[in-house]
């Protein structure tokens, strides 16, 4: 209780906005640097108290006796609503979600009636699912009720059990958040087992426990930066004037409000109006580099490098980076694939699916650019027989025999 007054106190000594444009009113050109620093000095208090919520939170979530990631996640949901860390996380997932994937037998040959049993909208949320544990950390996915229709059978879906609800560390579902782990059910074993699938190391926090504090740092520092741009955006008007009628400074002063919404001020000594235009220039820097420095660690922290979401220097870095991202989104597939292989796979045929000794497995060759798909027939095709049925599946193209002489091949694959 003691803390939570204490927060309320903090919350009412801010200084207001209109104690600030106060302040702004009666700057000049030594002041207004001085009051920039008062505003810089302000986010560092307001980020220094955010990052201190972050590190409690951080304690909460480790108690090993205890744990409690409530607080964690909350924070963990004002960090995504970042646009840049947003794109970073969109990009990394989709990635691996776009890629071509079959069920295989002992064989190694796919059984494509098995394959289109996960060639379905619930399987690509399920995938979507396990990638966010990569962030968030451990994720617990309910399957939905078994549907039986003209495609065969599926699952009516599937949806995320609400973290808070999750006791990852103890493998228990509490009925509200913060509950005490010894009152929850086991989803580990039992018939609740056979409809969830848990994703993801127990204790494991996920990669926004890192991203939390450049994500905290970024919206202080652009809320700080609207407000300069408030106070110095746009010119002061001052009017003089030595006529001591109250009338005459109140149709004065009437004006002045009536010209705009920039900021106006009323100085007894003349009549004259005067245009006072801000050179607080040095802010640009200030702001703007910080944010830039967010937006970068951002980028290797989910992304492990910055050059396929940001501009780049040169031809040759960016290859750099790009492979960097390539062996991420790799580690992620693998991820995806023992999940289904070692846990929806089993699920399924528990309910009945007709999987039964088949494996997932990536269709790395589908990820291939055609001139590298072409490079490769080529040179299968001059030292090994290809069966017909393999061009004529993959390019539609009916094949009634092999020609005595060959056509041009070598021009059409350069």
């Amino acid at each position: 209780m003691a803390n939570f007054i204490t927060n309320i106190r903090d919350w009412f000594d801010r200084p207001t906005r209109s104690e600030i444009m106060t302040l702004a009113r009666k700057a000049s050109s030594k002041q207004g640097l001085k009051l920039t620093a008062q505003l810089l000095q302000q986010t560092d208090t307001l980020t220094k108290k955010d990052i201190a919520d972050w590190r409690s939170a951080h304690q909460m979530a480790i108690d090993y006796e205890n744990p409690n990631r409530c607080r964690l996640y909350d924070i963990y949901a004002d960090a995504v609503l970042d646009a840049h860390l947003s794109g970073c996380i969109g990009q990394r997932k989709g990635k691996t979600l776009q890629k071509d994937f079959r069920l295989v037998g002992a064989d190694g040959k796919e059984n494509t009636e098995a394959t289109e049993l996960l060639q379905q909208e619930w399987f690509t949320d399920f995938m979507d699912l396990c990638l966010d544990s990569r962030f968030w950390g451990p994720t617990l996915i309910q399957i939905g009720d078994i549907i039986h229709d003209d495609n065969g059978m599926r699952f009516d879906g599937v949806e995320l059990v609400p973290r808070k609800h999750v006791v990852p560390e103890y493998g228990v579902v509490v009925r509200s958040p913060g509950d005490d782990w010894h009152s929850g059910i086991s989803y580990t074993d039992g018939d609740f087992a056979n409809w969830v699938v848990p994703v993801g190391k127990g204790r494991d926090l996920g990669l926004l426990l890192k991203c939390c504090p450049s994500c905290i740092s970024k919206k202080n520092m652009l809320a700080f930066w609207d407000m300069f741009g408030e106070i110095f955006g746009q010119p002061m008007r001052i009017a003089h004037t030595s006529s001591p009628d109250e009338n005459e400074r109140r149709r004065i002063e009437e004006s002045l409000q009536n010209m705009g919404a920039a900021f106006w001020s009323l100085f007894p000594e003349g009549t004259d109006i005067e245009i006072k235009e801000s050179s607080r220039g040095d802010a640009y820097n200030v702001y703007d580099k910080r944010v830039d420095r967010c937006n970068s660690e951002l980028s290797k922290a989910v992304l492990m490098q910055t050059m396929t979401i940001d501009s780049g220097s040169s031809l040759s870095q960016s290859e750099v980076h790009l492979e960097i991202f390539e062996r991420v989104t790799e580690s992620d597939a693998a991820m995806v694939a023992n999940v289904v292989n070692g846990r929806l796979l089993p699920l399924m045929v528990r309910h009945g699916f007709p999987v039964q000794g088949l494996r997932f497995q990536w269709n790395n060759a589908a990820s291939y650019t055609p001139a590298e798909q072409r490079e490769i027939e080529r040179l299968l095709l001059e030292y090994y027989e290809i069966p017909p049925e393999y061009f004529t599946d993959k390019y539609g193209v009916q094949i009634s025999g092999a020609r005595e002489a060959k056509t041009q091949p070598d021009r059409f694959f350069d």
